[in-house]
């Protein structure tokens, strides 16, 4: 019968304009409703749903199959699409106003009840959702999440290759080197003893394809990072992947604005301005207490050790002695809204966040209350309040330590709190903003030497090149961060592309000239061929259609993601192997 059976529209596609026309439909089926004479089936495929009645006086054989039909089942219907009567018309879906009257029905496969509804809110473990993952993205949302991450990967494909980049694919099994997260390796059973690795990113490839003369290059690429997992971060993620010769800082952002321009507008018909904000690294630190700003909202950190110095109150005043800081939020008319049992809980809330305490100050029409008002001089307090900038019913809070990372990452995640605390963020907007002028490089207080804060291949800003060997920590990169909501989505830098200036930057991070050698000859090599200047970027994909969606796990937009132990839990993945496998690669397990 299935072979008689031919589809001719999708489900959701159906309008008034079919009035009449008869039709075969497939799908799957959403709801039965059995009311004694007739029978209301909702079929729903990937376009969305419409109403099928079964009526004996219309399709007697129709009407008796319709009685074995389940909910999940799959089936194909042939029949007549009819006006509703204005009293039956349902305005909450597309396909409201019109119904089908069946004629034929086939049973295509019938199905298992559900472990949950298919259907959007549901009160369900994640883990179900995940270990019957087939099903969950039946679910009108999650199609829809998918759907959408189609159209922005459609987006950038049409504007890249407008703007003369060509898609090229780098290597699944590549090499292991040093300088990035931990690797997975494949072992390689006709090399035995040796190993792949699955790629972190196409770094290396993308800059020998830039010395190959491919000029504008990109990829949606899979990447391999064995590292720990939270809400935005997977083993596994997709990357958007751009590379570009003969540009500077300014023609790999101008160029990445337009595209997300582009992208936001195509997928969501949001028009965005640009050029996009831009921050320095060091402003960013300073005022937000982090390199991923979110700026939908102020509440900025303001300095204030210089004042603090000279203040009586040894907390403060030590911090500012020892080289440290003394940084204040303003919570603007805020005073009223916290009870003292609400300010100890903030000060609980900071020492979370890393910080030994929490100073504060009510700002009222009364005057100052707060209990280190009386370590400050009537002069300085005043002083202290206009460098605040101040007014009655503000409350302000200080964190103070002889460590100013601390001070500026504790004050950072405690204004991420007290901005959701008081709403003060806009969930509507999306919030671009580029950080600039990263540090080249980091001291790493494990191997007691310097690292790359982003990668080795990261080139020096051209003034701060006679820095690199005598004061590494000041040097700074042509680094690029494009943050949205307070999320980093994409990072990029011009690289280096000249050796001398490569192996200096591996002498830097303690690599001898043969372990260099040994493990980035090719790239070192291929350098001495003649190598244009050249940059890009790489967007995290998952957590761009994330953010676009306003979604909180970046799960919710991968078809299969795995949890937060690496695993799968529909395929059960990772799994035992078989020991004739083992064999083969030379590999024994250790109890």
């Amino acid at each position: 019968m299935f072979e008689k059976m031919k589809r001719t529209h999708q489900c959701g596609m159906l309008t008034k304009e079919n009035s009449g026309q008869e039709v075969t439909l497939m799908g799957w089926v959403q709801t039965r409703r059995d009311h004694g004479g007739l029978i209301f089936v909702d079929l729903r495929d990937r376009s969305g749903i419409v109403q099928v009645v079964f009526n004996p006086e219309y399709s007697r054989e129709a009407f008796e199959t319709a009685k074995e039909v389940k909910t999940e089942y799959v089936i194909a219907v042939n029949g007549k699409v009819y006006e509703r009567p204005k009293e039956s018309i349902n305005p909450k879906i597309k396909t409201g106003e019109i119904e089908v009257f069946a004629d034929k029905l086939e049973i295509l496969n019938p199905a298992k009840t559900p472990p949950f509804p298919i259907e959007d809110d549901i009160k369900v473990d994640e883990s179900l959702r995940l270990k019957y993952r087939y099903l969950d993205l039946r679910r009108p949302s999650m199609l829809r999440n998918i759907t959408f991450r189609h159209k922005v990967s459609k987006a950038i494909r049409d504007f890249l290759d407008e703007n003369g980049f060509i898609e090229v694919e780098t290597p699944m099994l590549t090499r292991s080197t040093p300088e990035g997260a931990r690797d997975f390796l494949v072992p390689s059973r006709l090399n035995p003893g040796t190993f792949y690795a699955l790629p972190q990113s196409p770094q290396l490839f993308k800059q020998i394809l830039m010395v190959a003369g491919i000029e504008r290059y990109y990829q949606i690429t899979r990447c391999f990072r064995d590292e720990d997992l939270r809400a935005d971060r997977q083993p596994e993620f997709t990357q958007l992947d751009i590379e570009m010769s003969f540009v500077d800082v300014e023609d790999v952002i101008s160029l990445n604005e337009r595209l997300m321009k582009y992208v936001v507008e195509k997928t969501m018909g949001i028009s965005l301005e640009i050029p996009f904000k831009r921050i320095t690294y060091k402003d960013a630190m300073e005022i937000y207490g982090t390199d991923k700003p979110d700026t939908r909202f102020g509440l900025e950190m303001v300095d204030v050790t210089d004042i603090a110095s000279k203040s009586d109150f040894r907390v403060f005043s030590d911090a500012a002695e020892s080289g440290g800081k003394v940084k204040g939020i303003n919570i603007k008319n805020s005073a009223e809204l916290f009870s003292r049992r609400q300010i100890d809980e903030l000060v609980e809330k900071a020492k979370e966040f890393g910080a030994k305490g929490l100073a504060w100050i009510i700002y009222s029409g009364e005057g100052i209350k707060s209990p280190i008002a009386k370590f400050f001089s009537d002069e300085l307090l005043n002083e202290l309040l206009k460098r605040m900038n101040a007014q009655p019913g503000d409350l302000l809070v200080f964190v103070a330590d002889t460590d100013p990372k601390l001070v500026l990452t504790s004050m950072g995640q405690l204004r991420l709190h007290l901005g959701k605390q008081l709403n003060l963020i806009d969930e509507n907007s999306l919030n671009f903003l580029w950080v600039v002028e990263f540090p080249l490089l980091e001291w790493d207080e494990e191997e007691n030497r310097f690292v790359a804060m982003h990668h080795p291949f990261t080139s020096p800003m051209d003034e701060d090149l006679d820095l690199l060997e005598r004061e590494p920590s000041r040097v700074r990169a042509k680094a690029y961060d494009l943050v949205l909501n307070g999320t980093e989505v994409g990072g990029g830098s011009i690289r280096i592309h000249r050796t001398d200036l490569q192996e200096r930057m591996f002498k830097v991070l303690g690599f001898t000239k043969e372990r260099a050698w040994e493990n980035f000859g090719f790239l070192l090599r291929a350098f001495e061929y003649g190598t244009p200047p050249h940059g890009g970027i790489a967007y995290g994909l998952d957590r761009l259609v994330m953010l676009l969606l306003g979604l909180n796990s970046i799960r919710d937009c991968i078809a299969f993601p795995k949890t937060q132990n690496a695993a799968c839990l529909m395929t059960e993945a990772p799994a035992p192997v078989e020991s004739r496998q083992l064999k083969e690669l030379h590999i024994q397990i250790a109890n």
